[in-house]
């Protein structure tokens, strides 16, 4: 083969194996993403079936159950809720009523959770549970009708 030859061989693989490491790359951040999801978009069906995934929105006042360190609550973004099962100790400022994000994934309707987030000051919201909870309120904000 020539020199010319020898160069087109080594370009083509430096070519290759740039597309193959891109690809792999890819397919490595694609399946270690999570995805938020609100509450209403849990129960339209969005949200995968037995893969892991956030969700997120307000604890329900009136839902949390304690049994030894499993707790069960709701989750609302004010247009639906949704159940949460978590064992394990949950952070000091959860409360109800308080903004929460979770990662976990769903099991027979309910989400069973591996991680609690709670917010870290009373003016901070989660960006994904402020987004969900806009978007619930202009979905079930009838209209206004002016006399």
């Amino acid at each position: 083969m020539t020199k010319r030859q020898n160069r087109m061989v080594l370009v083509a693989l430096l070519i290759g194996g740039a597309i193959l490491a891109i690809t792999l790359l890819f397919q490595a951040l694609g399946s270690n993403t999570n995805f938020f999801y609100s509450p209403t978009e849990v129960a339209e069906g969005k949200a995968p079936v037995g893969k892991s995934f956030r969700l997120g929105g307000l604890v329900a006042p009136g839902s949390v159950k304690r049994k030894d360190l499993t707790v069960n609550f709701d989750v609302t973004d004010n247009k639906n809720k949704f159940n949460i099962e978590y064992t394990g100790i949950l952070p000091d400022l959860f409360r109800e009523g308080q903004g929460i994000i979770t990662t976990g994934s769903l099991v027979k309707g309910t989400f069973i959770a591996t991680e609690v987030l709670a917010k870290h000051d009373e003016n901070y919201m989660p960006p994904e549970v402020a987004d969900a909870l806009e978007k619930a309120k202009q979905y079930s904000a009838p209209a206004q009708v002016e006399k």
